[in-house]
């Protein structure tokens, strides 16, 4: 539908976002530095990836998925979030503004799914260790991660596309920090019926899904070592896992709290804003650090490439 075609005259919003926020500044400049080091640290393994052909495995296709979508996923929040309330343009087109909200909620969505990925590779590689490259090939994984992006890319287009059929006719005032769906979609002045249906069923899709295929992934990879394998081959391999689980932590918790936040309105809206901002930016921050570049294949990729500069250097 184009906009012409809507019945609303609005042709920007205003973001409301933080107010009356003592040292503001400061916040914001601390969520410059953290996408800095964000695209440090996502731009490094990606390159690595790419680069070294030792990497070029199913397990590291996913890795490398995840990185992009951090990458990407920061990049289309924080540098506006600081033009709005760094540089005080709170005002944002019609367009932009769908646009904006299109990207948040679709690279949120592929944070989410990845890390489902994540624990399925984790879950063939325990349960079933003989067949493993037999499943876990690179055609699959390809074959995953597309339909998983087909999939977002869906849903969450449709959640906001059905935005552009509503009618604005009062307020242009969103209370968020940015054009986030429902405190857009509650602005109109027509019926929200549908809108209401689809931001649940999204909510679900996004969130409560992958993180279910989580829970039974691990519940049977606990079941499995539980019944096949001893002590300490057991330890072994929770190993594995442990610095996916961090991930899984650092990305749902936050984002559970900040949906029951939600339902208590003793908080004060800044304190929600600024845990929902550090939902959205600290896990992209976080993630390359934790599960990737610290494991030894990638950091004996770094040891050799620094071994190469030093003696290039010598030279």
């Amino acid at each position: 539908m184009n906009r012409e075609e809507t019945n609303s005259s609005v042709t920007r919003f205003y973001i409301n976002g933080f107010y009356n926020f003592a040292h503001g500044r400061y916040y914001y400049i601390f969520l410059c530095f953290v996408y800095v080091i964000t695209v440090f640290g996502n731009v490094v393994l990606v390159l690595i990836i790419f680069l070294v052909r030792d990497l070029h495995t199913p397990k590291y296709m996913i890795v490398f998925n995840l990185a992009m979508i951090d990458l990407c996923g920061s990049t289309a929040l924080i540098p506006k979030l600081l033009d709005t309330f760094l540089f005080e343009n709170r005002y944002i087109a019609y367009e932009a503004c769908l646009s904006y909200m299109f990207f948040v909620l679709l690279f949120g969505t592929m944070q989410s799914w990845t890390l489902a990925t994540m624990a399925f590779d984790r879950f063939i590689a325990i349960c079933f260790p003989l067949h493993y490259h037999s499943i876990v090939t690179k055609p699959s994984v390809a074959v995953m991660l597309m339909l998983v992006w087909f999939m977002a890319i869906s849903i969450m287009g449709s959640v906001v596309g059905l935005v552009n059929r509503l009618s604005f006719c009062a307020s242009v005032v969103i209370q968020s920090f940015y054009c986030d769906h429902a405190p857009v979609y509650r602005l109109a002045c027509s019926s929200t019926a549908v809108n209401q249906k689809l931001a649940l069923f999204g909510g679900v899709i996004m969130f409560l899904v992958p993180l279910a295929l989580i829970g039974c992934s691990y519940g049977s990879i606990a079941f499995a070592l539980k019944q096949n394998v001893p002590g300490g081959e057991r330890l072994k391999a929770l190993k594995t896992c442990t610095s996916h689980l961090i991930l899984v932590g650092l990305f749902y918790i936050p984002l559970t709290t900040t949906n029951i936040a939600v339902y208590f309105p003793n908080f004060h809206p800044n304190t929600r804003m600024i845990n929902s901002t550090l939902t959205h930016t600290i896990p992209s921050l976080l993630n390359p650090f934790i599960y990737s570049l610290k494991t030894e294949e990638v950091l004996t990729v770094i040891k050799k490439i620094c071994l190469r500069c030093r003696a290039y250097s010598k030279n």
